[in-house]
């Protein structure tokens, strides 16, 4: 092998690890919170877009509106960045966790509202026709129903966050790809260590595309049933 070969074999040893850490110190853990806090703001508000207070549809329309209509980089700095000028500091990653987390709260709303608009009017009735309330019937219910057809849009929403983290590292967080951008800029092989961020970030979402068919066969045989 030449000398510029054996380097770059070099290289991509040398940076594996460090890069492999970062995503498991990082991209991982703020893909999780994010989901998780977003998946329940989600849920908060598509309850709120289909109440009958009309204040509180407004309001929920109008944080979905906000969040859908402004690009994600842009939120992240205006939290980051913007929010000291008005004296508020927040660290790097709790930022970036708001961010994120209001971005999967406002498209998982729709993902939500959609599935739970889906569930046949005849299951609420029935609900009603035992005497349950509305709280009810859509706890033990609709919700149910509604988780099963949600999860396909959700699990591609995760995924899509896993690679939407590499914003984070416009607000300093050591995430997978500003750890790749410091290897790059140590090594001055750019191509060949982002090609390798690339990589790490495939392997995760190749697991995670296993995983969601994992969850949606579970799904369609629990729905079988």
């Amino acid at each position: 092998m030449s000398e510029h070969t054996d380097r770059y074999l070099q290289i991509f040893a040398d940076s594996f690890l460090p890069l492999l850490r970062a995503g498991l110190a990082f991209t991982v853990p703020l893909t999780l919170i994010s989901f998780a806090l977003g998946l329940a703001l989600a849920v908060a508000t598509a309850l709120a877009r289909l109440s009958d207070f009309r204040p509180l549809v407004l309001l929920a329309r109008f944080y979905v509106w906000i969040v859908r209509g402004t690009p994600l980089l842009v939120q992240l700095f205006i939290i980051f960045y913007g929010l000291p000028s008005l004296g508020i500091l927040i660290d790097a990653f709790p930022a970036a966790v708001i961010g994120f987390s209001l971005s999967v709260g406002a498209y998982g709303s729709e993902i939500v509202r959609a599935a739970i608009v889906s569930i046949p009017r005849g299951q609420w009735e029935a609900a009603y026709s035992v005497g349950q309330t509305r709280g009810q019937a859509l706890r033990r219910i609709i919700l149910p129903q509604a988780a099963r057809v949600s999860v396909p849009p959700l699990s591609n929403s995760f995924i899509s966050l896993v690679k939407d983290t590499s914003l984070a590292a416009a607000v300093t967080v050591t995430e997978l790809f500003q750890k790749g951008q410091q290897i790059a800029a140590a090594t001055y092989e750019p191509m060949l260590v982002y090609c390798e961020v690339a990589l790490i970030y495939l392997l995760f979402c190749t697991v995670l595309g296993a995983l969601q068919r994992r969850l949606e066969r579970h799904f369609d045989r629990y729905a079988a049933v």
